[in-house]
Order: C-alpha cells, then structure tokens, then sequence
C-alpha cells in the first residue's frame, strides 16, 4: 500500500521534467513540490515508485501487461533471439519468429481471419486497417469507397487516419483538419438511453449513416467488441450480428478494433468471440506481448487479403521495426503462458467475482452505473443517482483531476478517472488478478468514493 508521496527532489525528478516529454500529460502542472509519477520496478500485479511504495496495477499499464509484470522468462526469450538474430525488416524478407507468430495468431482467430500484417503498436494496426480497407475496394475497381463509420466517443488511436476515426472531439481539434471519410454515429451507452428506446437502435443508425453517406461511398465499419472511451460500453444483445447483416447489405469492412479487447482481457483471445461476431479486420496490440515489447498486428480474412496475393499486386505500406525478431519472440512466449496458465479460462472464472465487487459499491450516492464484461470493467460517476444527472464540466475537472485520480495513487491503487463521456473509473487488472487484488481495489475505491461524494456534496 502506498503513503503519502514524499517532495524529495530527485536527479530523476529533474531529469524528467527538463527532458521527458510524457504523453497525453499536462507538464506545466509538474514541479518540485509536484512529482510526477516515477514507476522503477514491477512484480505481478503490483508496480513500485522510486521511493518504493506500492501500487496494484489496476490499469494493466495501459490495458496491456495482462500476463502481469516480472516474467523473466519473456526477457530471456529476447535475450535467445539476440543470438539467433537480432533483426530483419519484414519488407520483402521474412524471418522464422514472424511466420511462426503469425501462423499462431491465425490458428487462435475465428474464422477465416489467416493473414497477419505487424505493426508495432495500436494506431499503426488501425491506420493499417484502414488503408487496406480503402485499398480493398480500390482493387475490386471501387475506389470511391473510402468513407469510415465509428462512434462517438470512440478512441481509435492517435496517428492522423485513427484520430479521424476516433470520436472524441477535444482530442480531434488540436490536429484539424482531419483525414477526410470519416464519420460517426452513436454508441451503446445503454446507461443513457431512454427506458423506450429499442435496443436495434444503435445499429439501425449505422445502416442509416451508410445509407445517408451512399453506400457506394463507404468502405468500412470500425467498432470496438467493448468501448473504451466512456467507459466500457457494451453491446446489446445482438448489436453486432445485425451490424454484420448491414456491412454484408452494403458491400462494407466490418473492423474490430481489439487493440485493448483481445489477448484475454474479455476471457477469450478476441473479444469478437466473447459476443459471437465475424469480423473481416481485426486489429490488435498492447496484450500481444503483454506489453513486454511494443507490437501491433492487423488481421484480415482470407476474402480481404485476396486480391493483393495475386500477380504483381502489393499493399503499399509497412513499417520498419514491425513483426521485429525479438518482438515476435516475445509474443510467443507469452501465448505459451497464456496456453499454459489458462489465463482467458481464469478470467471466465472469476469475472463473476470481480464484477459482483464492483457491484456492492452501488449503495454510494455518486455510483450510477457498473458495467464492462472480462477484466474491463467501469464505474460511472454521477451527481444524482436517481436522475442519473451528471458533474458539469467544472465539477468533473475537480472530481476526476482535483481529488480522484491523486488520492487513488496515494491510496495504492492505479486506475483511470476519466472524463471523455461522463465521469468514470476504469479498471482493467492484469489477467492474474484473483480475490486479494479484487478486495484491494473495493476497499480502495470505497473509501475514495465515500470522500469524494463527501467533497462533491459539501
């Protein structure tokens, strides 16, 4: 359990505000006497400060270190393939560790799903797909196809193609204007839907979108198995079988977007599994390697990767360090502990435990919804449990940024307070996690919870 952060000024302290420039970090609000936060070792489920104190990683990292921290072994698969071979570009020459990969990730995807193009990382993969999905049409002599349906609120990714994808207007404005074709429709924040609406609704406005925009215009869908940004949006029953019978309507992609939902994180290796969809791309990062190294891949269906198999065909795009040796390494050695602890069997298992903790929070006045599916899980925040009214924007500042996520830290625990929606947390352990960590994190969050409705209503 952490204490109370101490203002020693370290070298690394200086260093970090003078050269390190963190991202998605407000740095003006770092000095002295506000330290950022300096993360020196990891074990398990737990990171450790430079001053040693403690905290459960109820973040993963960033949705990603799902095997948990400390494998040693993942270093010394690394250390193995150094020997064998340090490094080959993917561009035009293959090497052993690549095609196994992704002859094992092809072998673990649903259907049809056979070829795998690496990235180094989720906005790659999702900047990847969606060149292929415009690339795609373009070899079938439809070109103008090359629009792009996401959702509001949805985080995509931050390369220029997956942030005109992503539906989150404060990140959007800074790099205007975007890649043009994107467009967006609502989400499934059932939580705010009135108690009438159908629950076809939000797969209704994507065909009408398609239909709005011409369908001869649209070249793919991408949606999220769970949605992130908001916090953990899920489906209703049947949302993404009906988007399916949409995309094949209209001779449109259907991408799921799996940069956090695969790997484990729902109880299966891609979250399309958990809620019985077929996909024609599917992207994925972070959890490949459990983060012990940075990589990306896009996965397409047989039908999507034909017609650049054929002649002199070729998908002009790739990247340097991608499908990396010693990456690809270590992403086999981590499916080798994924097969060999059952981690999506043991997220199966206790998911049930997880959320009915989770649940027990509902009798705090600010808890106004609990939701996610696996180890992916949030909690809104409201003002009003009854009306279900919200912190304006003011309050949501001082709640999330004022008093949430410093005192969460203080207290040991790492998780997300965010506002890109309405206020939530987000909790995502690693796949590790079992009773111990669960009621850290509800004594954690009960006690901080209790204080903040305390500050929020005085």
């Amino acid at each position: 359990m952490a204490t109370a952060p101490q203002s020693v000024d370290t070298e690394l302290q200086q260093l970090a505000r003078r050269h390190l420039w963190m991202h998605f970090s407000r740095m003006g609000g770092y000095d002295a006497e506000h330290q950022i936060p300096i993360i020196t070792r990891a074990e398990g489920c737990y990171v450790f400060d430079e001053q040693g104190n403690r905290y459960l990683d109820g973040l993963s990292g960033l949705f990603c270190v799902n095997a948990g921290h400390g494998r040693t072994e993942y270093g010394e698969a690394a250390a193995r393939q150094v020997e064998e071979l340090d490094f080959y570009t993917l561009w035009s020459y293959a090497h052993p560790r690549a095609i196994e990969l992704a002859a094992r990730i092809a072998a673990l995807a649903p259907g049809d799903l056979n070829r795998v193009f690496f990235t180094n990382g989720g906005s790659e993969a999702v900047e990847s797909a969606i060149k292929l999905a415009r690339n795609y049409h373009r070899m079938h002599g439809k070109g103008q196809k090359h629009k792009l349906i996401a959702r509001e609120v949805a985080y995509h990714g931050t390369t220029m193609g997956a942030l005109s994808a992503t539906g989150i207007t404060e990140l959007r404005t800074q790099f205007e204007p975007m890649t043009p074709g994107a467009c967006h429709v609502p989400n499934t924040n059932v939580y705010r839907w009135p108690e009438e609406r159908e629950p076809t609704w939000a797969a209704d406005a994507i065909e009408e979108r398609i239909v709005f925009e011409g369908p001869e215009s649209v070249a793919a869908v991408i949606l999220e198995p769970v949605q992130n940004a908001g916090g953990c949006f899920v489906p209703p029953d049947g949302y993404f079988q009906q988007v399916r019978e949409i995309c094949d309507r209209y001779d449109v992609l259907m991408i799921s977007d799996e940069v956090i939902c695969a790997w484990g994180r729902l109880g299966h290796y891609f979250g399309c599994e958990r809620f019985g969809y077929q996909p024609d791309i599917v992207t994925v990062a972070k959890a490949l390697t459990s983060a012990y190294a940075p990589m990306g891949a896009v996965l397409a269906s047989d039908a999507v990767a034909a017609p650049f198999m054929e002649g002199t065909a070729s998908f002009s795009h790739g990247f340097t360090f991608a499908g990396h040796p010693l990456a690809s390494a270590i992403a086999m050695a981590n499916l080798d502990v994924f097969e060999r602890e059952d981690l999506c069997g043991h997220v199966l298992a206790k998911e049930g435990e997880f959320r009915s903790m989770l649940e027990t929070l509902h009798d705090l006045p600010i808890v106004g919804d609990v939701r996610g599916a696996g180890f992916f899980q949030a909690i809104e925040l409201v003002k009003d449990k009854e009306t279900k009214e919200s912190f304006d924007d003011d309050e949501a500042e001082y709640l999330l940024r004022g008093f949430l996520s410093g005192e969460l830290y203080r207290r040991g625990l790492i998780c997300r307070a965010d506002d890109r929606g309405d206020p939530v947390i987000q909790l995502a352990p690693p796949l590790i996690s079992d009773t111990e960590q669960f009621e850290e994190i509800h004594d954690v969050l009960r006690a901080v919870l209790t204080e903040a409705w305390d500050q929020m209503a005085g």
